[in-house]
């Protein structure tokens, strides 16, 4: 019996099977929630446990952001959501991992928003010559990283910075000159891939379980991705996933999504996630690049068919394996708008109906891409098949641990007893038969 175990727990090194990650960046739930906004499931029952309701959806990660100091936002900016801070992100964090999820934690290395057109420097650090700004992420990483943990608030998954495809802290927003990094040019990378070690290291010393994230959204432009990550590579930064940000709208069709893909299979082995995606279900703003809605209608049935269709391209990649929803909870249903609205504008990509307050058909869509809520053989439930789920199939039919505690995952293969026919199934999916 021990050489078996041995002989698995070798093939699990070698094969590890992960488990495919479906969620949202909910990091408005809480702000919702306390105004008041009214969530029911889509025929019109009131939903009190959004969390619960992902969760029966098959959703297994949610995603939350996190700004250095978001008080000194514009009022335009908190006008759009910008109020994440540490304290704020602890709560709905512990929350998040205390209802059975995975959390992945995106840092905006910011007062405000982070992506492609601003990356500018939080006010605090403003002045601060590179190498100080090398100390000061790595303290800034560790510190809040730290205190996610002792609030009970691990990550599983920790994005060091939000759609960084030009680098970050680029300097105060009034610069002269900032210190962009372009793909066709060397100019600034080298301070950009030591600012990503320094974070990085801080990640692997506080939660060193932790998968790292370097997250861009330059789908539309292969050769820009390609080169954004190979720069990333040969300047030594320590990851573990390429994220990636899709949106039909602005990014191109799926079939665009699939030549970025092939693309970054072909060239890199790191795991893949698409973290930042979402279509219209009702008024399709006019400021978008490519209209994909003769193909899937803005309706809810439209969005729906999108996510489907997202799904099924996403399935036919190995190295694939987290779709992340952007601002699921939008929904000002329920809201006194002149003085209780969350944002100065309907987000209507979200998964909720902002007249009706009803689910869009998409949640329980999303949720599909995991399968179910754990993949079938993790029987223990901690998103990986390896030997540990073996050996918790070894103690139930030994009556070392009641099966009802693992719902219905300790029976992989759905015969309605747990026996040594499912410890086969579960070595057999470990060494890839």
């Amino acid at each position: 019996m021990k050489r078996i175990f041995a002989l698995i727990t070798a093939l699990v090194a070698i094969l590890g099977m992960h488990a495919q990650e479906a969620g949202g960046d909910i990091s408005l739930l809480t702000k919702y929630e306390q105004n008041g906004a009214k969530y029911n499931d889509p025929n019109g029952k009131r939903i009190t446990d959004m969390l619960g309701y992902f969760k029966q959806n098959g959703w297994t990660v949610m995603r939350v952001r996190l700004f250095v100091d978001p008080s000194q936002a514009s009022s335009t900016d908190k006008g759009q959501g910008v109020i994440q801070d540490l304290d704020y992100v602890k709560a709905l964090g512990a929350r998040i991992k205390a209802a059975g999820f995975k959390l992945m934690l995106d840092f905006h290395y910011s007062d405000s928003w982070a992506d492609p057109v601003k990356q500018f420097t939080p006010a605090a650090w403003v002045g601060q010559s590179d190498a100080e700004l090398n100390t000061t992420i790595y303290n800034y990483t560790r510190d809040c990283l730290q205190a996610m943990v002792d609030a009970g608030a691990t990550p599983d998954y920790i994005q060091t910075g939000n759609e960084i495809s030009y680098g970050m802290l680029w300097g105060a927003k009034d610069a002269s000159s900032l210190k962009k990094c372009y793909y066709n040019n060397d100019a600034n990378w080298s301070r950009f891939t030591s600012l990503l070690k320094n974070a990085g290291k801080a990640c692997r010393e506080v939660c060193p379980n932790a998968k790292i994230i370097i997250h861009t959204e330059r789908v539309a432009n292969t050769t820009a991705l390609e080169s954004i990550y190979t720069r990333i590579n040969n300047g030594g930064v320590d990851y573990d996933v390429i994220g990636l940000s899709y949106y039909p709208y602005f990014h191109g069709n799926l079939t665009q999504l699939e030549n970025a893909l092939n693309r970054l299979v072909s060239r890199y082995t790191k795991e893949i996630m698409i973290v930042e995606t979402g279509y219209y279900h009702a008024y399709q703003p006019t400021d978008i690049t490519y209209d994909y809605s003769a193909t899937y209608p803005i309706t809810n049935n439209g969005q729906e068919a999108f996510t489907q269709a997202l799904i099924e391209t996403l399935k036919k990649y190995k190295q694939v394996t987290g779709l992340v929803w952007w601002w699921p909870e939008a929904n000002e249903y329920g809201l006194d708008w002149a003085t209780k609205r969350v944002t100065d504008q309907w987000y209507n990509a979200g998964l909720w109906d902002n007249q009706t307050g009803r689910a869009m058909k998409a949640v329980a869509t999303i949720g599909s891409y995991a399968g179910s809520q754990y993949a079938a053989g993790d029987v223990n439930g901690d998103g990986e098949i390896d030997i540990t789920d073996v050996n918790t199939l070894i103690n139930v039919i030994m009556g070392k641990e009641d099966a009802s505690k693992y719902d219905t995952r300790a029976d992989v293969n759905k015969d309605s007893s747990v026996d040594v026919s499912d410890v086969n199934a579960v070595v057999n999916k470990i060494i890839g038969n």
